[in-house]
């Protein structure tokens, strides 16, 4: 029997140029963002330089740099949207003073990320992925919290992020 989830990617991969955006790679980029979001919050619990991995996990993963970016964090309701990089910043490790709400959401001691996608759509030079992410904290409890993310490729042929957003879900 076919499910919903057997009809959600209308392309399994689109040429552009040379590159091949792929699921694997939409798989992979997500990777990288849960590794990244681990690495901050290790480095931050062990007195490492958590300020540098988390610039370096913002200039490297975001697209910032080449595009208007997107940003609506999970916990985030007074300045809740994050429109540069100054403000990604802040969200993710709290450092620079630029929203005043912000506690660090990848200092709080997460120990893994995992992605669940209910689909992904790959088009010419983008991608669009949306579903569940679980945060594993210290105790090993999980939180989910459901994300679209949108990626573009930037010069390099890297999908770099230019739509996140994530919320929690709505309660019943």
């Amino acid at each position: 029997m076919k499910t919903e989830k057997d009809f959600v990617l209308p392309f399994s991969q689109f040429e552009l140029g040379d590159f091949v955006i792929t699921v694997a790679d939409v798989e992979d980029a997500q990777r990288k963002w849960g590794d990244g979001i681990v690495k901050i919050a290790t480095a931050h619990s062990t007195g490492g330089n958590y300020v540098e991995i988390a610039t370096r996990h913002v200039e490297h993963l975001y697209a910032y740099d080449l595009s208007q970016v997107l940003f609506k964090p999970t916990m985030a309701s007074i300045d809740q949207f994050r429109p540069t990089f100054e403000s990604a910043l802040s969200y993710f490790v709290a450092s620079n003073d630029v929203c005043d709400e912000d506690s660090g959401f990848a200092i709080k001691g997460w120990i893994a990320v995992r992605f669940e996608n209910s689909g992904i759509i790959i088009n010419e030079s983008n991608a669009i992925a949306m579903g569940n992410y679980f945060f594993t904290d210290g105790d090993g409890n999980e939180t989910k919290v459901e994300y679209t993310f949108g990626y573009i490729l930037d010069d390099a042929s890297n999908l770099r992020i230019v739509l996140h957003h994530s919320s929690l879900p709505a309660s019943s």
